[in-house]
């Protein structure tokens, strides 16, 4: 991934991907099926009403499977990645970059990429900034938002399957205004081979090194 650039001092360097699904099991099974390894239980986000799983994607990146829980009653407000709006296929709804400091990064990001809320589970503490109605900017494509507080990582807890993100392509009709608003939280598209922004009906798809070989996820 391209991302090195500075935010008023501080860095922003990919953290993660999203896979929605109708229930995590389908989700689950979709991607292992997918990437032909196992992912890992993740946990239950309370706030939100949606449990995952997880994937390493080495030592300070990884990949989620999230869907709605329905064990947990429904927030009062619309769930993180639009979940409220999902259906269909699993199939990967977001990638999320990692900032140092969130605040400053919402400061240059477009409007309706979210505010701050303060997150945890056992020793894992976050802030994340989600968007009011659940969608990001771009119909999804900017990234989510990140901060995480202390050394602990999710990461740092998941068994390494030598899977690894290889190139991730962001297709949307307003590529170029896309391209900027990721310029200005730090990303760079145009340096490097490993992340592609260009025109075209919105899409998203990850390219993935695993054990096997190159897969695909979109």
């Amino acid at each position: 991934m391209s991302v090195g650039a500075q935010i008023g001092g501080a860095m922003a360097v990919f953290d993660h991907l999203a896979i929605a699904a109708e229930s995590l099991s389908a989700g689950v099974a979709w991607t292992e099926t997918a990437l032909g390894v196992p992912l890992e239980p993740g946990g239950v986000h309370p706030l939100m009403g949606t449990h995952n799983a997880l994937l390493s994607l080495g030592p300070t990146a990884y990949l989620e499977v999230i869907a709605i829980n329905p064990a947990i009653e429904a927030p009062v407000h619309p769930r993180w990645f639009a979940l409220d709006d999902f259906g269909g296929a699993p199939r990967l709804r977001a990638w999320i970059l990692r900032v140092d400091d969130l605040d400053a990064a919402l400061a240059l990001a477009p409007p309706g990429a979210g505010r701050p809320v303060a997150l945890s589970r056992g020793d894992l503490r976050w802030r994340m900034a989600i968007p009011k109605d659940g969608w990001l900017p771009y119909d999804g494509l900017f990234p989510g938002l990140i901060s995480w507080s202390g050394a602990a990582h999710p990461a740092q807890r998941l068994i390494d399957r030598g899977v690894r993100l290889s190139a991730l392509t962001l297709q949307h009709p307003q590529a170029f205004e896309l391209g900027q608003a990721l310029a200005r939280v730090g990303v760079r598209p145009d340096t490097g081979p490993r992340l592609e922004v260009r025109r075209g009906p919105v899409a998203i798809t990850a390219r993935l090194q695993t054990p096997t070989g190159a897969r695909s996820l979109a």
